[in-house]
């Protein structure tokens, strides 16, 4: 029988939440005050016959006292608490952590299941295990859901959100959730468990994990070199998911409270500020027990559910590993919509009515989007080899009224990414070669990491050897002749195509390992992985300048990091590059090499005028999308300021006005940086490199029928 906490904690507890005092209870047992003293104090404990008694007082069955894994449920009920407005009249529009991500399940995924790396139990070996259910509820279950949420508490404060939408953005999501909860009669519930992670340990106030996550904002208490996150902000993407603002949690502990460790339950909103009534409320809210050690016993805090109310919550966890689950109340995806009407679209013009309704298209296209975010992000944490075990495991699934819509599925990820899964098993097993010369060999090269000395003093702290993997590549990894690096917890950080290569290269991708991921024999790793996680903006998709960097190494400390990129490229050009041949047999060849495909042909135009930057080399291809991906060099001059540019991407065209395309992502690689869409060249740089690609809606004509013209304008572009 599960046992939870020691009886005298649990029944001052107990007494409190009854309204009661041990006076009181004495007199109902008929017992001295004396001996409900010495139970409370722990000097001695309750006979078997007066654990009947103590039960029948408190208003509740013998089997909660004996194992005292739960509160008793008379006394306070379980309530939602709405923080007062502010006394000196500020307001706040919404949670501005949640306003750093977008409300994409894809940066759900990547938030998420870095946390769950960052939380994963390490004693036992194992990895951390990341479900997550999509679920979409109607009908009479979205009935005892919103029961069970005590909607009717919530509703006045919905309602006053909803006429306040027109000035707030907050205000504009949540009243389109709660009307098509209503209109469409369905709620889409997504939810994410791990297993094997540490769960929201802590004081519901004090400093830990459980009041880091569920009280306070901005703050990670993170302290391992190797974690993913560092800010803060990762656990807003669950909030700024849910179209109502909703999160529900259950928790089941790795280290008890209050001698428990199963179903810590607590529920969460962000709205903005609003009136209800005579009352002004600040902005977040918590479905809890009232605490009564708050004034008038108003706060609410966790409580130990029972397994009838975690399952009428939908949070049931599969075993009881510890670990969380979060429940995202009204999850909604910009993205899938989009696709789901661009489905719908097509069936249309295709003269199909389509055997799906909306709801099941998005749900679907929902289910689709996450795996491939687990795939495209996590394969190395999910890849094993030699002595090396995975960090994680990761699947989706999707339901309907607990019906299965799509089948539980386990990302695998040599099948997701089998040339990457190649080079990382090859370096854990021992296996790679120092040149390529058959096909499924991978190449292994150190690249230094000079790494700089701390509080802006001038001098190298000392030098990080990452490890730089090349293997050659198939048509299912993704874009081609791409480098993705990481670190610690083995998500890619940033992914880059290597510029400048030589004709002919074959098609191959590269893996860049840094810091503990480079192995325990790795110099400086545990200094590179502070190094570079400071590098890092809140996404962490990418190394480069930051405020902490400049703050706790220097202004200049960047500059480290992109001679690392240039490294990395000299030595992956060095890998891949075909060996010269003389005579008529090479020149064959290279006459070949230089016959370029009509869906491959790329032009570069040359800014104009004295002391300009100038293009100087345009890789380019066609992605998986349809979009066109470029990486350009650029030849900086020797002046003593650089002007700003802006790339433009154009099709070229026979006669008339080029058509100017979107870009969807631009990025600075090496001696540059890029902000809203213009390039920025590092002083003193003699070359850069960006990289792109398109915005596929932007395309008048398919692209493999267009030729690409890039041009680099002064100024804004215009």
């Amino acid at each position: 029988m599960e046992t939870g906490e020691d009886f005298g904690p649990w029944l001052a507890r107990q007494l409190k939440l009854a309204g009661k005092n041990q006076a009181e209870l004495a007199d109902e047992l008929k017992l001295t005050r004396a001996a409900v003293s010495a139970w409370i104090t722990g000097r001695s404990v309750p006979r078997p016959t007066m654990m009947t008694e103590i039960a029948r007082a408190l208003g509740t069955d013998i089997g909660t006292v004996h194992t005292r894994t739960t509160d008793t449920q008379a006394g306070l009920p379980v309530t939602w608490y709405h923080r007062p407005g502010y006394q000196d009249g500020g307001r706040d529009g919404g949670n501005a952590a949640a306003f750093a991500f977008d409300a994409d399940v894809q940066v759900l995924a990547r938030e998420t299941c870095q946390n769950s790396l960052d939380e994963r139990l390490t004693d036992n070996g194992r990895p951390v295990r990341v479900r997550y259910t999509i679920h979409e509820i109607t009908g009479e279950t979205l009935d005892a859901f919103r029961q069970a949420i005590l909607w009717d508490e919530l509703q006045p404060h919905y309602e006053a959100v909803s006429e306040a939408a027109a000035h707030q953005k907050v205000g504009r999501v949540v009243h389109a959730g709660v009307r098509d909860m209503f209109e469409k009669g369905r709620l889409v519930l997504l939810r994410v468990d791990d297993y094997n992670a540490s769960g929201l340990v802590g004081d519901d106030y004090d400093n830990g994990k459980f009041a880091a996550v569920v009280r306070r904002q901005l703050e990670s208490l993170k302290s391992d070199r190797g974690a993913g996150g560092s800010f803060g902000l990762g656990k807003a993407t669950l909030w700024a998911t849910s179209a109502l603002g909703m999160v529900l949690i259950n928790s089941t502990l790795s280290v008890p409270h209050e001698g428990r460790t199963e179903r810590r339950v607590i529920g969460r909103l962000e709205l903005p500020w609003r009136s209800v009534g005579d009352g002004t409320y600040a902005g977040p809210a918590w479905l809890g027990r009232p605490d009564p050690d708050s004034p008038g016993a108003q706060v609410t805090r966790s409580w130990w559910a029972d397994e009838d109310i975690v399952e009428r919550l939908h949070l049931t966890r599969d075993s009881d590993e510890p670990g969380t689950s979060f429940l995202i109340v009204g999850a909604h995806d910009v993205a899938s919509l989009d696709e789901s009407n661009a489905d719908r679209v097509v069936d249309d013009e295709n003269g199909r009515d389509g055997q799906e309704d909306d709801g099941t298209r998005d749900i679907r296209s929902m289910h689709r989007r996450l795996v491939e975010a687990l795939e495209r992000d996590f394969w190395a944490a999910m890849t094993a080899g030699g002595s090396r075990l995975p960090l994680l495991e990761t699947s989706v699934r999707t339901l309907r009224n607990g019906q299965v819509v799509v089948e539980e599925q386990q990302i695998d990820p040599t099948e997701a990414q089998p040339a990457r899964t190649r080079a990382l098993r090859a370096f854990y097993e021992g296996t790679t070669v120092d040149r390529l010369t058959e096909p499924g060999q991978v190449a292994l090269r150190t690249v230094p990491l000079k790494l700089p000395l701390a509080g802006g003093r001038r001098g190298t702290h000392g030098t990080h050897q990452a490890v730089l993997l090349v293997t050659d590549a198939g048509d299912k990894d993704g874009v081609p002749k791409q480098v993705h690096s990481l670190r610690g917890n083995r998500m890619t950080i940033k992914r880059s195509t290597v510029a400048g290569l030589p004709l002919g290269v074959n098609s191959f991708q590269a893996v860049l390992l840094t810091g503990t991921a480079a192995g325990e024999a790795a110099p400086f790793a545990e200094e590179a992985e502070e190094f570079l996680r400071a590098a890092e903006p809140p996404e962490h998709d990418r190394w480069g300048q930051t405020e902490e960097l400049t703050l706790r190494w220097s202004h200049t400390a960047h500059h480290r990091i992109a001679r690392l990129t240039t490294e990395v490229n000299a030595a992956v050009k060095e890998l891949v590059a075909r060996p010269k041949r003389s005579g008529d047999e090479g020149g064959a060849k290279l006459r070949k090499a230089l016959t370029v495909s009509p869906t491959k042909k790329t032009t570069s135009r040359r800014a104009a005028g004295p002391g300009l930057p100038e293009l100087d080399g345009l890789d380019a291809s066609i992605g998986p999308a349809g979009e066109w991906r470029i990486t350009a060099e650029v030849k900086l001059p020797r002046v003593d300021e650089l002007p700003v540019m802006t790339p433009v991407v154009l099709l070229d065209v026979r006669s008339g006005a080029r058509p100017r395309l979107d870009w969807a992502e631009l990025v600075a690689e090496e001696g540059c940086e890029m902000e809203d869409g213009v390039l920025r060249f590092t002083p003193g740089a003699r070359r850069a490199v960006f990289g792109g690609a398109t915005d596929v809606t932007s395309h008048p004509v398919r692209t493999a029928l267009t030729r690409l013209v890039l041009e680099l304008r002064a100024g804004q572009g215009e």
